[in-house]
């Protein structure tokens, strides 16, 4: 892929460290962006590294009336010896693709969009901070850009890549959250868009985040949006339930996102000889395994949180809090194992990073 780069003429000022740790998750962004297009009978093509700034797009773009539009989220670190790696981006692009697939867009050429994101975050090397828990967000996003109303597949895409220096995505660092289990809106079914990181689901989750966050919780988990029974995945990330001495985590199953870091999780755990079960799990399966004191942690995975314990679970009137509140033993050591292979100051036993320079 060839690309052509157009360097700003008009740098911000990038924040300290420490700013970096106090500003909300994904607040402020880089000088440069990648982008690509896409037309029908000539591919991909176009790609460039520009400054960031505003799209144009016609009032009539395809992504704003019908929601042709799918997005990632990956991250790159600095490690100690001023390397910058990313992490599993193999992965990121093998998911887009799926979502593509779900969604009528175009496929990517994932080696070639990888060696491009590289790029992007060599040239931005700035912006990557070096702090404990800081990292470059990565968020590359494709939307259909077609000037049409009607209901088919754009014939048009535009693939862009924004980079944000981000701290902790939850202030509290690793301090336990309090997750309420919703139980009057469904997030996906079978058959539907639950697999694919597209711009609907995340809309559709806003009306019972909202509410959530009014009765003082974090995030919503949800349950499947069939029967309103079995557990699926927490707003942000996938989740995970210490049972006895057993990991357990819902089967991925078309209504769920296959996250990169409950990936991750499972491949660790498993590399510890520990007892992991990817399986149906029932709310009722869970209360029963809190009252008679099986259920000893509850944690969320994913890239923008990594590992994030969950202290407390609300359904309807019952309340359970998990562990005193605070992070289990299990928790911290995943947390500990999966960011210090993230900025390589644990051995890489799994072939995860990918470096950037």
């Amino acid at each position: 892929m060839e690309i052509r780069i157009e360097k700003t003429q008009h740098p911000k000022k990038r924040p300290s460290d420490d700013e970096i740790l106090n500003i909300p998750f994904g607040k402020v962004f880089s000088d440069h962006m990648f982008m690509m297009d896409y037309k029908e009978g000539k591919g991909w093509h176009n790609a460039r590294i520009v400054p960031y700034g505003p799209l144009s797009l016609e009032p009539s773009a395809c992504c704003l009336h019908y929601g042709q539009l799918i997005f990632e989220g990956l991250k790159a670190y600095k490690t100690a010896d001023g390397s910058i790696v990313m992490f599993r981006p193999d992965q990121n692009m093998a998911r887009m693709n799926n979502s593509c697939d779900r969604m009528c867009i175009p496929q990517i050429d994932e080696k070639e969009v990888t060696k491009a994101i590289a790029k992007l975050v060599e040239i931005e090397e700035a912006w990557v901070p070096s702090a404990p828990s800081t990292s470059l967000y990565i968020r590359p996003f494709i939307l259909a850009d077609e000037a049409f109303l009607g209901i088919h597949p754009s014939g048009s895409f535009l693939f862009v890549v924004i980079l944000s220096p981000v701290g902790p995505y939850y202030k509290g660092g690793l301090e336990p959250v309090k997750i309420y289990v919703e139980t009057n809106y469904a997030r996906a079914v079978k058959g539907g868009t639950g697999f694919a990181k597209c711009a609907g689901n995340y809309a559709g989750s806003l009306k019972s985040q909202a509410e959530a966050e009014e009765k003082g919780y974090s995030q919503v988990l949800w349950l499947d949006g069939t029967e309103r029974k079995y557990i699926e995945e927490v707003g942000a990330m996938n989740v995970f339930f210490v049972i006895d001495d057993t990991v357990v985590t819902p089967e991925l199953n078309g209504s769920i996102l296959s996250g990169i870091t409950r990936k991750s999780v499972i491949e660790v755990v498993k590399s510890w000889n520990m007892p992991i079960s990817e399986r149906r799990i029932s709310i009722d399966d869970l209360i029963c395994a809190y009252e008679s004191g099986k259920l000893r942690e509850v944690f969320g995975a994913g890239t923008a949180a990594v590992i994030s314990p969950i202290g407390e679970l609300k359904y309807k009137d019952t309340v359970m809090s998990i562990n005193g509140g605070k992070i289990g033993q299990i928790s911290q050591r995943l947390y500990d194992e999966i960011t210090g292979i993230q900025t390589c100051t644990r051995e890489d036993k799994f072939g995860w990073i990918y470096k950037v320079k």
